[in-house]
């Protein structure tokens, strides 16, 4: 797992941050794309 997997997923999870908010960490390399559909059940696309 990416080192802010458990961070973006916590902040998912308890509402804190839009499925565009962690598509956002993908771009940023925070998450892959795998890790993305792991947090929010949705395959990733920009």
């Amino acid at each position: 797992m990416s080192a802010r997997f458990e961070t973006v997923k916590k902040y998912f999870d308890m509402g804190m941050w839009t499925e565009q908010q962690v598509r956002n960490a993908v771009i940023k390399s925070w998450i892959t794309a795998e890790e993305f559909k792991i947090i929010t059940g949705k395959d990733y696309s920009k």
